[in-house]
């Protein structure tokens, strides 16, 4: 944990946001705190890390002052990378939930920043399930989709973050990633809802599954726009956000819609700065205690 701590609080330093609150003792000074696990999938992007992921984090732990917030991640892949890069050892969640047992800690709430109830979820639980005989208690928090209100929670927030771009000749383009799992159905979901709040200028899209980049440019002709403003349906803007969505590559989104004429605008915001999307989660977290 401890540099997991340094590694928040030079960031904020750098970046000016609080991510502090997780890191104000040592895990082994607060073993009889219950402790709020924050599971994120991770992000390699240092800025981003600290600009989404420790966003949410601060929101939580200033939510529930008498919360320990911790952190672990589920993709070992990112893990890894910011090992090597920077030496900053953040653990996943079966070692997250050791470490818990190791620190004497009996009541655990965990709470993952995952968009929807999709394979990263699930893996999350599978990794935390077997640790539940450990505690007094282990809660688990929703995922950023869970109910109608959430969608609608989700869409205004959407819509306070991009409505200074909106215009005529505008479309508002969210690229999410995709997944197999079915709750890939949540995109067309969004979509639908965004439609039916009277956004029919929001187009949702996906990296890896559908609704696709042809379903947005064609969503995009119908509106016969002719800028696009694109921003990533993602909680962190790391590399599918800079390369798959902004980047100068010939197969980027930005640059297969320029090819198709129109004015593309990508915007470098992630989920997590949103702050309505934080406080989704902070009213998930207060589901799971009740």
């Amino acid at each position: 944990m401890k540099n997991v701590c340094s590694s928040m609080l030079a960031a904020a330093l750098i970046t000016g946001i609080a991510a502090l609150s997780a890191c104000t003792s040592s895990p082994a000074g607060n073993a009889g705190k219950p402790v709020l696990l924050v599971v994120s999938f991770g992000t390699s992007f240092d800025e981003s890390r600290a600009l989404t992921i420790g966003a949410i984090e601060d929101a939580i732990a200033a939510a529930y002052p008498n919360y320990e917030v911790r952190r672990a991640f589920t993709s070992q892949i990112v893990i890894d990378v910011i090992k090597k890069e920077s030496g900053e050892n953040i653990l996943n969640v079966t070692e997250a939930m050791q470490q818990l047992v190791k620190d004497g800690v009996k009541d655990v709430v965990v709470q993952p920043t995952h968009l929807m109830d999709g394979i990263e979820y699930h893996e999350m639980l599978e990794a935390a399930k077997p640790f539940e005989k450990r505690f007094a208690s282990v809660k688990y928090g929703k995922p950023l989709l869970s109910s109608d209100a959430d969608y609608d929670s989700l869409i205004a927030a959407l819509v306070a973050e991009t409505d200074r771009y909106r215009a005529a000749d505008t479309a508002i383009v969210y690229m999410g990633h995709g997944t197999e799992a079915e709750s890939n159905r949540d995109y067309e979901i969004l979509a639908e809802k965004l439609v039916a709040a009277g956004y029919g200028d929001y187009l949702i899209g996906t990296v890896e599954a559908e609704p696709t980049l042809d379903d947005v440019i064609e969503g995009a002709v119908a509106l016969n726009v002719k800028k696009i403003v694109l921003l990533p349906l993602m909680i962190v803007a790391g590399d599918h956000a800079n390369n798959d969505m902004a980047g100068d590559e010939s197969d980027s989104w930005k640059s297969v819609l320029q090819d198709k004429g129109f004015a593309v605008t990508p915007i470098l915001k992630g989920l997590g700065q949103y702050k309505g999307v934080q406080q989704i989660f902070v009213r998930h977290v207060q589901d799971a205690l009740l």
